[in-house]
């Protein structure tokens, strides 16, 4: 995996629409934010139109993807927000003048799409993180931005949380890939679908019933996406409607029971999702995960540019 150049102050960064609509109030935070930080911040030309629930229409969002993939002066594009609609204009975009200089992708949730076609296709680091429309939750949950600028700066090197009892004790390394469930799934058969092997795979989760969960995760290893992974590590699973009452099982008993075949770690509460608390991974890096008292997940360090 390539990993594109870190950032420095001065350097551009863009934010787009791929997916769901966003206000201007809700970016302005944003926009602030990065200029503190010491960036300069295009956004795209049509963010705000707000077609439906998309940000815009399939073209005009293809258009402001596109832009920002092109122009050599952008080095980071970050996401406004997930929800629904990268699917539909992923395969129209053209990413060979950023296989070219690659730079930073921001995002999570719906983004999963790019983060997956990335690595698949072009073999390029990609930052699964907070978006645009987070930015209003810094004061409340600092982590969240804080992880992203450490990214951009190459300062990022891991974290230690405590393991949950569910989680399952052990050392793994691989590339870390992953992302959003439901969008992994959607993926499997597609230009963008995932090699799991040897990879230590993360997922989170939102607002799904635990039978939907367990029918993902059922999926998965149908698809043979558990198999001969180096490690498991969950994300959030927020919002989830139902409980274990509901469906006999916890969220992560349904996930300890889909892995239950292998002897791989397991780690469960990484503070990375749909919640407030949503810290930086670095998707496409090599890293070490130890599971046991606490999980330590030690990146390593990056092949490519940053060298």
């Amino acid at each position: 995996m390539i990993s594109p150049p870190y950032l420095k102050k001065g350097d551009t960064i863009a934010i787009v629409g791929p997916a769901g609509k966003i206000s201007e109030k809700q970016v302005e935070k944003t926009v602030e934010t990065l200029k503190n930080w010491g960036f300069q911040v295009t956004v795209g030309k049509h963010l705000f139109d707000n077609q439906y629930g998309y940000s815009a229409s399939d073209a005009k969002r293809v258009s402001d993807f596109q832009t920002m993939l092109d122009k050599a002066e952008v080095k980071a594009i970050l996401c406004a927000r997930g929800g629904y609609g990268t699917n539909r204009i992923v395969d129209q975009l053209d990413f060979s003048k950023f296989n070219q200089l690659p730079k930073w992708i921001i995002g999570f949730s719906d983004i999963t799409v790019i983060h997956s076609h990335i690595h698949q296709n072009f073999g390029v680091e990609t930052i699964h993180g907070t978006m645009a429309a987070g930015f209003g939750n810094m004061n409340t949950y600092p982590e969240t931005t804080e992880t992203l600028h450490k990214a951009l700066l190459g300062k990022l090197k891991g974290y230690r949380f405590e393991s949950h009892k569910l989680s399952r004790n052990g050392t793994g390394s691989g590339v870390l890939t992953g992302g959003n469930l439901a969008i992994l799934c959607s993926l499997i058969g597609t230009r963008s679908d995932i090699d799991t092997q040897q990879k230590i795979l993360f997922i989170e989760e939102v607002g799904e019933h635990l039978y939907r969960i367990d029918r993902m995760m059922v999926q998965l290893k149908r698809a043979g996406k558990l198999d001969g992974l180096a490690g498991l590590l969950v994300g959030g699973m927020d919002e989830l409607p139902d409980t274990r009452k509901d469906f006999g099982k916890s969220v992560y008993e349904i996930i300890t029971n889909a892995t239950g075949d292998y002897d791989y770690p397991v780690a469960f509460d990484f503070p990375g999702g749909h919640g407030n608390d949503n810290r930086v991974l670095l998707l496409g890096r090599p890293c070490t995960m130890k599971v046991e008292t606490n999980t330590v997940l030690n990146f390593s360090a990056p092949f490519g540019s940053n060298v």
